[in-house]
């Protein structure tokens, strides 16, 4: 049996996480859970898997949830932690959102635990850092990702070092088909009408930006040891194959699946095992017209952003992440345009002073002043 602390778990992973563990009493058992400051579903949780504490990030929240239940309750990012590296846990699901899920999955990993990883923040900021941790603890990362699992399970006993490209699917997001004109005019709204994806917000946003298909470029990186070279990206808007490994002698190896998160998240927690699954089979007569198609750099720029970011390393990453975090919760707020964002993500990138080698306190560090002064452009509406 698996013993499981869920950070995040009232996100949109997270619950889903839940529902596997539900449907598998004898497989898993929860130890403990993380909500931003989502206390009452945070209850109905307690109150069916019966973790041994919970936290909750905002400090009031916490107060009030701590009258409600006979549980240990921590707050802030000290209590994140706290249940990140509770003794009782063997595995922890990061499913935080943003920068804040990068000391969370560091300590945990000192804390000799596995990480079924559906943070994306936490390599795209901190990725050397973090696999030396991984290496040196000798615990295992499972992504979550389902662009990730795949590519996990394409190179399942295979040699890496006999792969001589990595090709990363992407559905287009909601706005693959339209004219630059056009994403001039584009909603919060609209960017959130995923055509086969149903994700979180932020998520979502990353993912009609190309920003997601970044993040998952750099993750490749470090979680296969791929350089930048052998990583790329195709446009499949059907969202059946999740991604292609091409090996030195032409083979292409895909992994294929309906567009469901409750795949990758159930395989990331019962790996080295596959269990049964109740979810809808794909039927490949009914699978019409797989396309494939190079994405457009120039009308979705925060993809090659993310290249360039990952290319020169140190800090700049954390960079790309950061303005690019604070930008996309502006635009979900209507306080910016949807192509003000890879405007913002640029304009913090050119003016970073890149430290080659840092520390995870440098990274944190730069992660905060790029929030800041990102935050600080957007309210006085400077230069975007």
């Amino acid at each position: 049996m698996k013993k499981l602390s869920i950070l995040g778990s009232t996100g949109s992973i997270g619950t889903q996480a839940l529902e596997i563990v539900k449907q598998y009493p004898d497989e898993f058992k929860i130890i403990g859970l993380t909500t931003n400051k989502n206390i009452e579903l945070l209850k109905n949780q307690i109150n069916q898997f019966k973790p041994q504490a919970v936290a909750v990030m905002d400090n009031e929240k916490a107060d009030l949830l701590k009258r409600d239940i006979d549980v240990n309750v921590y707050s802030g990012m000290e209590g994140i932690i706290k249940i990140a590296t509770l003794d009782g846990a063997d595995t922890v699901v990061n499913s935080l959102v943003g920068s804040v899920g990068v000391k969370p999955t560091i300590e945990a990993i000192k804390n000799k635990k596995n990480i079924a990883l559906a943070n994306k923040e936490t390599l795209v900021t901190a990725g050397s850092i973090v696999m030396e941790e991984v290496k040196k603890n000798n615990v295992n990362m499972m992504p979550i990702d389902s662009e990730h699992s795949a590519i996990f399970q394409c190179l399942n006993g295979e040699n890496v070092y006999d792969v001589s490209r990595i090709i990363i699917t992407c559905s287009g997001g909601a706005f693959k088909n339209l004219t630059k004109q056009q994403l001039e005019k584009v909603t919060a709204e609209d960017a959130l009408k995923h055509p086969t994806w149903n994700m979180g917000s932020k998520i979502t946003i990353d993912s009609a930006a190309l920003m997601n298909k970044g993040f998952e470029v750099i993750e490749a990186h470090y979680l296969y040891d791929m350089p930048y070279e052998k990583i790329e990206v195709v446009i499949h808007p059907q969202s059946i194959i999740h991604s292609l490994v091409e090996f030195k002698d032409n083979s292409v190896i895909a992994q294929f699946g309906n567009p469901d998160m409750k795949i990758p998240i159930q395989y990331a927690l019962s790996y080295p095992k596959r269990f049964d699954s109740n979810l809808k089979k794909l039927d490949l007569p009914e699978v019409k017209n797989l396309s494939f198609s190079k994405p457009d750099f120039e009308l979705f720029p925060c993809l090659k952003y993310a290249y360039d970011a990952g290319i020169a390393g140190g800090t700049l990453p954390a960079v790309l992440n950061a303005a690019n975090e604070i930008a996309v919760y502006a635009f979900l707020g209507n306080k910016i345009k949807f192509l003000d964002i890879p405007k913002l993500v640029n304009k913090m990138m050119a003016e970073h002073k890149i430290i080659k080698n840092p520390t995870l306190n440098q990274i944190l560090d730069v992660d905060e002043k790029v929030k800041k002064e990102t935050k600080r452009i957007i309210e006085n509406n400077i230069g975007i």
